[in-house]
């Protein structure tokens, strides 16, 4: 398990949605601090070739559907060719419209849909499990307040339910993370405040596990061994074999980003903290990773500018407010190949390549060779 890929150049994008298809991956939205961002813009596609590592934009067909620009939404892939795309915001709306992207055909459509339709919210969690994709949590604007409440949208039939789940539910809350592994969801982390659900200065991080078993309906809580990882929110999480992963994120509390790797055994109820070699992330929150076989692949975020930028730490404003957007695309390879750790110790030593076959050459040159969708950040400070 090793890091193996960094470079630069990809869309700088915070607080996006991503999904894996075939061999693609599709990236929605995000926010990004600059003037080109506009609120009401239709929303920005991008595809990852995982071959080639190569960015392209999607130039999708443009109809009276087509979603405007968003951040803190969530989207799922169901079946071999449709993305569902729900909630999120802009800095004027938010949102509760189920949108669908067509893969194939590169167009937006908005599902009919009956039943509860949930309100409009940014900062939940979606999962797939079936036939169904479950909302958990986020912050609410219609009534202004963080969200413990459980919405079920079957994809077949296109009708909403409202869950109400027996057994003590994970706290209110929004940028948490669930995972989906066999018929449970697990709930990780996420934002939540003092003494209910409405907003205050008070931020809790919750450290514990929760799932849901959707047959029975029914929340619990696990209680893992080994060493747990600081509670967090704007983390990213995947299931990789029977292990729940986590990385990166952020405490507001102890004004913390993090760029570590934690993983929770299914089977075993431990958390174990994973340290993995290679050009390791920089610490960031809000960012997008994607599994796609033996691989994670990590773009974009936010981090502390201290984390990106050659300058001493203490001739930066310390506030952890202060940002940098990251362009960059990361590779976690749970099982990297004797050919790529070759490659990496040519990198690494700086060793001649001028003998080496063609085919050696062209994979290096996937490997580091930045993309041409953004500007990189500017290294020097």
């Amino acid at each position: 398990m090793r890091w193996t890929v960094h470079i630069e150049g990809g869309p700088m994008r915070v607080n996006h949605a991503a999904v894996c298809i075939g061999d693609k991956i599709f990236s929605f939205g995000g926010y990004w601090s600059s003037e080109e961002y506009k609120d009401w813009e239709p929303i920005p596609v991008h595809v990852l070739d995982t071959s080639t590592l190569r960015w392209s934009p999607v130039n999708y067909k443009k109809n009276d559907v087509v979603p405007y620009q968003r951040y803190g939404h969530t989207t799922v892939a169901y079946g071999d060719n449709k993305v569902y795309m729900w909630g999120g915001r802009n800095n004027a709306v938010a949102c509760n419209t189920l949108s669908c992207f067509d893969t194939k055909t590169l167009e937006w459509s908005t599902p009919l849909v009956t039943g509860m339709v949930p309100y409009a919210k940014d900062g939940h969690s979606a999962s797939i499990i079936k036939n169904k994709m479950y909302i958990f949590g986020g912050f609410e604007y219609l009534t202004d307040q963080y969200s413990q409440e459980v919405h079920c949208l079957d994809l077949d039939t296109m009708q909403w339910t409202y869950m109400d789940p027996q057994g003590a539910p994970p706290s209110h809350r929004d940028f948490h993370t669930a995972v989906a592994y066999g018929n449970r969801m697990y709930v990780y982390g996420g934002r939540g405040v003092l003494n209910g659900p409405y907003d205050s200065q008070e931020e809790i991080y919750c450290q514990k596990i929760y799932y849901l078993d959707v047959d029975k309906e029914q929340w619990g809580v696990v209680n893992p061994g080994g060493s747990w990882p600081e509670g967090r929110r704007s983390h990213s999480a995947w299931v990789h074999n029977d292990f729940m992963y986590i990385f990166g994120g952020f405490n507001g509390n102890s004004e913390t980003h993090f760029n570590d790797i934690y993983r929770y055994s299914f089977k075993d109820n431990v958390w174990q903290l994973v340290n993995v070699g290679g050009p390791i992330p920089c610490k960031r929150r809000r960012q997008a990773c994607i599994v796609y076989k033996d691989k994670v692949y990590l773009f974009g975020g936010t981090s502390p500018c201290p984390h990106v930028c050659n300058r001493p730490i203490d001739s930066i404003n310390r506030n952890p407010e202060c940002l940098i957007d990251n362009s960059d695309l990361h590779v976690l390879d749970y099982a990297p190949t004797l050919k790529i750790l070759c490659i990496l110790t040519v990198l690494e030593h700086n060793l001649d390549q001028s003998s080496l076959p063609r085919d050696i050459i062209m994979d290096i040159y996937t490997m580091i060779v930045p993309n041409r969708i953004s500007r990189p950040n500017n290294k020097a400070g």
